[in-house]
Order: C-alpha cells, then structure tokens, then sequence
C-alpha cells in the first residue's frame, strides 16, 4: 500500500525540509518531495509537522509497555535492563502495534549491587524489570511470548575482572544488542556502601566488549562513577550524574572521551522527590493512560531529596554545548509508585520538555530523540525521515521546532508503515 502525506512541516531528523510530501511504501519511505503517486492514500497533514517516531534510549520493559510506547509515538525502545534480547522478541519486531525494541539483557554488577536496593524485600518484578526476577506467571516479553522465548535471562554477576570479561561472549550469545555496566555505590539510592564494580573489573569488561565490536554503555550517577566509567572507556553514559554540579574538568572529560550521554532528567527529578503530577494533568497525557500509570506518573523515587534539578538541568546545557551527543531517556520501567515520575511513550515528551528548560533548542531536544539515538546505537535505518528508511514516523498538530510541547498534540502514528489508531 502507498500512502502521501501531505502539506505538513517536515522535520526530517535534523532540519526542516522545504518538502512538504512524503511517500511510503509498505514498509519504506520511498521519495520525499515530488508528486502525490497516482492510487496512493493522501493524509493531509496540513496544519501539522512530520517527524521521525520518537525513541525512549533508556527503558525497562513489562506487559503491555512497547504498546504504551507507541501510542506517543515512540517507536523504538532501547532497554537497558531486561529480557528482550535478540532472540526473544520476533513477538515484537514483527508486530506493528507495539514499539520495537533493542535490549542489554541484564547489566554487570556484582552479586547484591544495584539495582537489587530499588526493589522492596520479597518482590519479584516481571519480566524485563530492572532486578531480574520474574513473579508467577510473568515472562520475558509478557505471558504471550513463544514457549522458546520463555528461558530465564543471563544474570552477568562479576567480581572480578576475569569474571567479567567472561561474561561478555556469553551476553552476547544470549542476544545483547550492547553491553551494560553498573556503576553504583548506593548513595543516591539512600543505600551508601552497595557492592559496586571496582575499576580494574569494569576496565576488563568494557575492554572485551570493545574486543568483540560491543557498545558499551554504563549507569552511573554521581561524578565519581562518571570518572570511572569514562577512565574505562565507556561508549556512553546512560545516566547524568546528580550528586553535585557539573565542572569544567568533568564536562571536558565526558567530552573529550566521545562518550554520549542519556541525561534521564525525570528519572533524577523523581528521584529527588519531584512528581509528574503537572505533567501528568495535561490531557493530552491523561487521555492515553490508566489509572495505574497515572498513579505512577503522579509519584517519585524520592530517594535524594537533597539534589538539585538545577545543577541537573546545567550540567545537560554544559555537556550539549560543549559538543556531547545527548540523547533521550527516561527510566521508565513498570506501572508502581516506588518506580514513579515516568510512564512509557509519554516521559519521552517530558523529557523533550526538560531538555529545552535546560536551554536546548526544540530542533536539539528533537535531535537528541530521533537521529542521534540512531546514530549512536547503529540502527541506521531509522531515526531520520530520507528514502529508503523505515516508515517510522509521527504526525504531529502545530510546529514542536519552535514550540516542544507540540510533540504531544499527536495525529497519527506509523511503525514500518502502518498507521495506528490514536
């Protein structure tokens, strides 16, 4: 099937495109500008502007959560802890419903250490969930998934370097896209002295990860970890520190070192005790969501209530204009109050919103969510409206290049070209 849009603003990933028309086919987008195909299914899109489907860089998955996604129009999602790995998820690559995903698998941390602090004693969150357990009945990719997809993910528990070297082949035969580190003492968690990886260990790690042509990509918090993870070589930082404020010397190291950086700004507001209670009022947020994701939205992690989202919000204009690829994430994970601030698809467009508050132009914050998050993690054929590309892309009523919160203003939706119902 082939379809126009037509007469809408055309952000293409990086810029605004004179063309206003775009043509897909199937699964493809086929030409931008030029003529409407003879037999083609017109969408006028007047009034409207065209973007790329948006992506989530930082997310931890649960039933139903890819299907939220993408009724925000986020149309890919890069999990950083759980269990949809490349072979547990043909479920989700082939199903147009839902937001395709990439995944970690499950990070390297030592035996006790993060994220086993964020979960009350005797929980077992589902499938995908950050600690790593599954309750009864739960499974990767949700109840649905094949029998074969079923098998209980590779926990890469390392204290030592060989241990952790060891691990990455076997990540990687277990289907991780990239290669996940944990960083973290526990401070800003409230949980001060948590097992944590040792510099040597985290050295040897990312180090045979580069040797089998893995990206690497680490959660750290504080600036210390930051250093650590840097010093390593990491490819990117899936966290911005927020212990304290940014310092030349830090920013230049982040810098310097090429690493990029997915700041999760309403993941350290919720975790100083800042809700989405605001954001969660805007109708065109409480129209998409249930009472439990609005419940979590309206909540927060609140466990460093004496952090400062203004040294945050610095820290990420710093980083950006002193030339870091910043990226947008959330941390979203599952629909629960102690794991408030987030709901998925929709803290996508809170993020946007917090990284022009930090002093980002809307055409940057756009960026940070459509061609770099593809760029950065090899998923060339999205990401950025051009021939050829996967028909991934989200109408939108009013101009987001000048007025961010436009994101929200949603009008239709492809993933590979079929368009969902909003």
């Amino acid at each position: 099937m082939t379809t126009a849009i037509t007469n809408a603003r055309v952000f293409d990933g990086d810029r605004v495109l004179d063309q206003t028309t775009v043509v897909v086919d199937g699964s493809r987008i086929v030409t931008v500008g030029g003529a409407v195909p003879a037999g083609a299914e017109v969408v006028d899109g007047q009034g409207g502007t065209l973007l790329p489907g948006l992506f989530d860089a930082h997310v931890h998955s649960g039933e139903g959560t890819s299907a939220l996604a993408l009724r925000f129009g986020v149309t890919t999602e890069l999990e950083m802890q759980g269990t949809n790995t490349r072979h547990n998820r043909t479920h989700i690559t082939e199903n147009d419903a839902v937001a395709d995903i990439r995944s970690a698998g499950f990070g390297i941390t030592p035996p006790g250490g993060h994220p086993s602090e964020l979960f009350p004693e005797g929980f077992r969150p589902g499938g995908g969930a950050a600690a790593g357990h599954e309750p009864e009945g739960t499974r990767p990719g949700g109840d649905h998934a094949p029998a074969a997809e079923r098998a209980r993910p590779l926990m890469p528990f390392s204290t030592t370097p060989e241990e952790a070297a060891a691990f990455i082949p076997k990540l990687i035969a277990a289907g991780s896209d990239y290669i996940k580190f944990m960083i973290d003492d526990g401070t800003v968690e409230g949980h001060p002295g948590l097992p944590m990886l040792d510099q040597a260990t985290l050295d040897a790690g990312v180090a045979e990860a580069h040797r089998h042509g893995m990206l690497t990509v680490a959660h750290a918090l504080t600036v210390d970890a930051t250093r650590m993870a840097i010093e390593a070589g990491i490819d990117g930082l899936a966290h911005l520190f927020m212990d304290r404020p940014q310092t030349g010397e830090i920013v230049e190291r982040i810098v310097r070192s090429g690493a990029f950086v997915v700041p999760c700004v309403v993941l350290n507001a919720s975790m100083m005790g800042i809700t989405g209670a605001e954001f969660a009022e805007d109708p065109r947020v409480r129209s998409r969501l249930d009472e439990a994701w609005l419940s979590t939205l309206r909540s927060s992690f609140n466990r460093y209530p004496q952090g400062r989202l203004a040294d945050v919000l610095a820290s990420v204009k710093a980083l950006h204009d002193a030339g870091a690829d910043i990226i947008v994430g959330t941390d979203v994970s599952l629909p629960l109050p102690f794991l408030g601030g987030m709901a998925h698809g929709a803290s996508v467009h809170h993020e946007l919103q917090y990284l022009v508050r930090a002093g980002l132009t809307p055409v940057a914050a756009l960026r940070a969510a459509t061609s770099t998050p593809a760029r950065r993690f090899g998923l060339d054929d999205r990401g950025r409206i051009a021939e050829g590309l996967r028909a991934d892309l989200l109408l939108v009523d009013g101009d987001p290049t000048t007025t961010i919160s436009d994101t929200l203003n949603l009008r239709h939706v492809w993933r590979r070209g079929a368009r969902m119902s909003l």
